[in-house]
């Protein structure tokens, strides 16, 4: 079974949403690239996640939003506009934060389980999962998770570490 077939088994997609999020992204030239979760797993071994995080272009936000809402349900929250399939469990999360905008820009493709994909950089993901795990609204378990993903990233590219704050070093086990 490939890494695709498995996450795709993991998240119960029999609509293949995943990479028809992906195509009308790419077909529609709108530009984007992984963040969260996903992003690491370009860089480190994987581990399944359930969502995939994204971010668009500032000057391409509305048109993604429309080309996706013409193919699939949507609800928009204070920083997300979620994309849902009835034939997945999957959720693609569009991050409406501004700041990470720029992380477009200089994202690069990279093989993510078995799929090709615009991804942030390392040292883009590290200033996002930070950013998240200092995050005081963000449920526990999810600040947890950046936690993981802040290790595994440290793991594999020690020279972040200069980007993680001394209060998070102090929570991982390095």
């Amino acid at each position: 079974m490939t890494a695709l077939a498995f996450w795709k088994a993991v998240v119960q997609d029999k609509s293949n949403f995943l990479e028809r999020v992906v195509d009308l992204l790419d077909a529609g030239g709108i530009r984007y690239c992984a963040i969260g979760g996903v992003a690491v797993n370009a860089y480190v071994d994987p581990v399944v996640t359930l969502d995939l995080d994204i971010v668009i272009a500032t000057d391409d936000l509305a048109r993604a939003r429309n080309l996706l809402a013409r193919e699939f349900r949507t609800h928009e929250f204070e920083h997300s506009f979620n994309v849902y399939d009835p034939g997945s469990k999957l959720q693609v999360q569009l991050q409406l934060d501004p700041e990470l905008s720029s992380f477009v820009d200089r994202a690069e493709r990279r093989e993510v389980l078995d799929l090709s994909l615009p991804v942030a950089v390392p040292t883009d993901l590290m200033r996002a999962k930070v950013a998240a795990a200092l995050e005081p609204k963000r449920i526990g378990t999810k600040r947890q998770k950046d936690l993981t993903d802040i290790l595994r990233l440290l793991e594999a590219y020690p020279e972040l570490r200069a980007l993680v704050p001394d209060e998070i070093l102090g929570r991982l086990f390095l």
